[in-house]
């Protein structure tokens, strides 16, 4: 590899992965926080908080990434101009054709990573996360409960289990406290087990028990009820997709797919990849600058111009799944034509214009 082709490469992959890791780091916030919410209503069990974050970010990489790529190129080329490299570069001869290859070094891989992101990794990662889901709120233990531990619900009562089954769904001798309303409530049982009505609905029904209810406060109003069944409402599960949806099915299974929807999501999975190439190149064209002046300018037409894809490819994919635009389109009236004008740009950067005739 020749020298200026390592050099332009290192500088392209370090300002690459600064904005990446300045980007995820952003990211962390809006999806911990909602995840932290489902946490605090019960949906989600806390055990599963790490691996649901690295789930979701699986299926967030195709749209986080090729912004960093673009971002990083823009800055590392604003610095090359700013510094006066890209003059020097110039006045030896290397145009915007031989940085080509160093470019398209970084943007092919990274391009490629974010192929495997939208095409693989990203319905994988939609098709797992329900599934934990679905077995950890069937389990006891992974929802929170644990033998020998006083637990505090997202409702707010505190239980005590002396032990579990196997298999995570019956307990042995429970304790329950809950305060509700100024009054209290006290829940003894010597076994339970949990079940469910519907799809989202979770009961725990205690067997041979005594309740007792009384203000709390100061008060004689209490009431001792000696049961052999008694039923607690748990928190709801998370909202899942259908099993059917088109988001949830691997790449290959929407080939054949004949609906409006399986079309759009197979598009919007093409899309991305195709994307990262064309702000790749669109990155020279639109970092040309003098070296007095300011380099975040254009960042910021190179964001806003990110912005508008995005915005154009998940506008399309809803116009795709409501049979508004012809299956046969599919998201090309976006990607070929940005692609065509990224190309024409990156060619025509650098030469020098012609000159007007005077009168």
């Amino acid at each position: 590899m020749p020298k200026l082709d390592r050099y332009l490469f290192r500088e392209f992959t370090q300002s690459f992965l600064a904005t990446l890791i300045i980007l995820l780091m952003v990211s962390v916030g809006g999806v911990m926080a909602d995840l932290l919410g489902d946490v605090a209503d019960g949906k989600v069990p806390a055990r599963l908080l790490l691996s649901q974050l690295g789930l979701q970010f699986l299926n967030y990489m195709p749209y986080i990434i090729p912004l960093a790529l673009m971002l990083g190129l823009l800055l590392a080329f604003s610095r090359l101009y700013r510094d006066s490299e890209m003059a020097v570069l110039t006045a030896a001869g290397i145009g915007p054709r031989r940085l080509l290859r160093p470019l398209l070094m970084l943007g092919v891989p990274v391009g490629g990573i974010v192929g495997l992101c939208s095409l693989w990794l990203g319905p994988w990662a939609l098709r797992t996360a329900p599934t934990m889901l679905e077995h950890a709120n069937r389990s006891l233990v992974v929802s929170g409960l644990d033998a020998g531990k006083f637990t505090v619900l997202s409702s707010g009562a505190v239980v005590y289990v002396s032990g579990l089954s196997p298999d995570g769904t019956g307990l042995s001798r429970v304790f329950m406290h809950r305060a509700k309303d100024g009054r209290i409530d006290v829940v003894t049982a010597k076994s339970g087990q949990m079940f469910f009505e519907g799809e989202r609905n979770r009961y725990l029904r205690l067997d041979y028990g005594f309740r007792v209810e009384g203000p709390d406060g100061p008060g004689l109003d209490y009431r001792l009820i000696r049961y052999k069944a008694n039923e607690v409402a748990l928190p709801d599960r998370a909202d899942t997709l259908d099993k059917d949806d088109p988001s949830l099915q691997p790449t290959s299974n929407l080939l054949g797919d004949a609906r409006p929807a399986a079309n759009a999501q197979l598009h919007a999975r093409l899309t991305p990849p195709l994307l990262a190439l064309a702000f790749a190149l669109l990155t020279l064209p639109l970092s040309r600058s003098s070296p007095r002046q300011t380099r975040y300018g254009r960042v910021m037409l190179g964001f806003l111009a990110y912005l508008v894809g995005i915005s154009l490819m998940f506008n399309g994919t809803q116009w795709l799944s409501e049979d508004k635009l012809p299956g046969l389109a599919g998201l090309w009236w976006l990607t070929l034509p940005l692609l065509a004008a990224a190309i024409w740009f990156y060619l025509r950067d650098g030469r020098p214009s012609r000159p007007r005739r005077r009168t």
